[in-house]
This record gives structure tokens, C-alpha cells and sequence, in this order.
């Protein structure tokens, strides 16, 4: 697949020169250089590398979870660069969702809390409503009143899942989310992954070190030491 396609009217991630390094003992270290991207509304991207490449680094400045040292970022057509953490975070609410190799599920909550939450922050009344409707659709609608260490690892990444689309996030997110499960609940979760994306229309995001696992989005974005392949 190429690595680029033809940019549309709106496109809703733009990266000119974007780069990023850190100053170490021994100098200045360039995790990343000279990234160029557009991604289209409703594209699926895979990110692929080999670890240590900079994957997750290129989607954390993607999605102002962290800052470029060069470059810049416009996300839905905004400055993501020219905002300050504020600014960043107010994006990430309105239009991102994320799914972690790690779940990041609150242990102190249940399965339907844990969903619920990314509601409540943003005031939605109907957020117990929707988060059950999700659930139940991820095959947990019997689990609700569950907290993490009562499900599974598949289970908890369905939760995940069912959090991460809570709020109809334009953009999603997906860094490894099959790297803490077994091979068989892993490909469930990819194919609920891709059916949720498809029935939502959002524009999906994975970073994988996974061969097959890319080969199923539209597009392949590879990354070597640093740079875009």
C-alpha cells in the first residue's frame, strides 16, 4: 500500500515536517524526523515499525499527548501545535478516543462505570443508557456490575473498546491492542475493533508490529528509525 494518498478538501490529520528529540547525556536524540501524513475522515491507517521505531511517540504527538520539537500537527483543520495543554486536552475530549495494549481500565470501578465515566465528564444524562447499549453490544451486557480484576483479558479489552467509543470519537486510537492477549481472543477483539469502527465512521489509527493485522486497514504507514518508509 502506499503511504500517502491525495490530500481531500478536509482532511482531518495534517503533519508537515513533524519531528521530535530529547536531550540526553550524549546529545540530542531524534526519536523522530521528517514525518509528513494526511489522513482522510474515515480512513483506517495502520502504523507499523519495529519496536523502538517511534510508533506510539507519532501518535502521542498526534494526539497532543505530548509536543513536537519541529514541525506541526492540524488535527480537524485546528493548530494542535499552536495550542497550549488546555487546548490539546479540549480536542482530545471532543474528537479522539484511545484503546492501550493495557486496557488502562480504573480498578476501582465496574465494567459499566468505567464506560460511563468519559460520558460524565463531558455532562451527556444518558451516559448509564449508552454505556450499557455498548457494552451489551461487546458481549458484556452481563457484566456490568464487574471491575477489572473479575474479567478477563479479552474482557477487559472489550470494556475498553466499549469506553473508547463512548463518546463517537472522530478519531480512534489503537496502540498494540492485541499485545497482552492470546492469539485467538486477540482476533476477536480485532474483528469487534473493525465493526465498531465500521458501524461509527471514525477514522481508525493502529499502531501494530503485525504483518496480517496491517494488511486489514486501507493504508500502511511504515516507520524506521525514526522516518516515515
Amino acid at each position: 500500500m502506499q503511504s500517502q494518498l491525495k490530500q481531500t478538501l478536509n482532511p482531518i490529520i495534517v503533519t508537515e515536517d513533524l519531528g521530535k528529540a530529547v536531550a540526553t547525556s550524549d546529545g540530542m536524540l531524534h526519536i523522530l524526523s521528517s514525518i509528513d501524513l494526511i489522513i482522510n475522515p474515515g480512513e483506517s491507517i495502520a502504523i507499523i515499525g519495529e519496536s523502538g521505531s517511534g510508533k506510539s511517540t507519532l501518535i502521542g504527538l498526534l494526539a497532543g499527548l505530548d509536543t513536537p520539537t519541529t514541525g506541526s500537527i492540524k488535527l480537524a483543520g485546528k493548530s494542535l501545535t499552536a495550542m497550549d495543554e488546555d487546548g490539546r486536552a479540549a480536542m482530545r475530549n471532543k474528537l479522539i478516543g484511545f484503546v492501550f495494549q493495557s486496557f488502562q481500565l480504573l480498578q476501582c470501578l465496574t465494567a459499566l462505570e468505567n464506560v460511563m465515566l468519559p460520558l460524565e465528564l463531558r455532562g451527556d444524562k444518558n451516559a448509564k443508557e449508552v454505556a450499557t447499549s455498548l457494552l451489551t453490544r461487546v458481549g458484556l451486557g452481563h457484566r456490568l456490575s464487574h471491575t477489572p480484576k473479575q474479567l478477563s483479558g479479552g474482557e477487559q479489552q472489550r470494556v475498553a473498546l466499549a469506553r473508547a467509543f463512548s463518546t463517537q470519537p472522530a478519531i480512534l486510537f489503537a496502540d498494540e491492542p492485541t499485545g497482552n492477549l492470546d492469539s485467538k481472543t486477540g482476533e476477536t477483539i480485532i474483528n469487534l475493533l473493525f465493526e465498531l469502527n465500521s458501524e461509527n465512521k471514525t477514522t481508525l489509527i493502529l499502531v501494530t508490529h503485525d504483518s496480517i493485522l496491517a494488511a486489514r486497514c486501507q493504508r500502511t504507514i511504515k516507520i524506521e528509525a525514526g522516518r516515515q518508509v
